[in-house]
C-alpha cells in the first residue's frame, strides 16, 4: 500500500509544458522524418531536435506543424526520448492531424496541427526527440 501511495504522490508532483514541432517526413516503403521544435517549460524555451523512422506502407512526403501539451514531466529533459505509434492516414495537399504519444520516461505528448504534402501511410513509426 505504501508503494501505491508513493506512486500516486509522485505523479501529483509531475508538471506540464507546451511543445511546438515541425517535422518533414518522406518515404517509399520505409520512411524517415526529421525536424525541430521548442519546449516551453516554466517560462523558459528549450530547443529540440526530431528524428524518426517508419516501416510499413509509406508513400510520399509531408510537412507537419504540430503543437500542444506535454504532461507528466519533472524537468525539461524528460521530453527527450523515443515515442512510438502505429497508425494510418493520408494527406493530399493539406489536412488536420492529431496524435497522442508517450515515451519511456512517462512524458505524454498531446499534439494537433496541420500536415501538408502528398502522403499515404499505414505503418509503425518511431519518433525520437532530443534536447539541443
Amino acid at each position: 500500500m505504501a508503494m501505491a501511495v508513493a506512486s500516486v504522490s509522485s505523479v501529483a508532483y509531475a508538471d506540464s509544458g507546451y511543445i511546438r514541432i515541425s517535422v518533414l517526413k518522406g518515404g517509399w516503403f520505409i520512411g524517415a522524418s526529421g525536424g525541430s521544435g521548442t519546449l516551453t517549460f516554466h517560462g523558459r524555451q528549450y530547443p529540440l531536435s526530431i528524428g524518426g523512422l517508419d516501416a510499413g506502407l509509406v508513400f510520399g512526403a509531408s510537412h507537419s506543424y504540430l503543437s500542444g501539451r506535454v504532461s507528466h514531466i519533472y524537468r525539461p529533459s524528460d521530453v527527450a526520448g523515443v515515442y512510438g505509434a502505429a497508425g494510418a492516414g493520408a494527406a493530399i495537399f493539406t489536412g488536420a492531424r492529431a496524435i497522442v504519444l508517450s515515451n519511456e520516461k512517462g512524458a505524454i505528448l498531446e499534439l494537433n496541427g496541420r500536415q501538408t504534402g502528398l502522403m499515404v501511410n499505414a505503418d509503425l513509426s518511431g519518433l525520437a526527440i532530443s534536447m539541443r
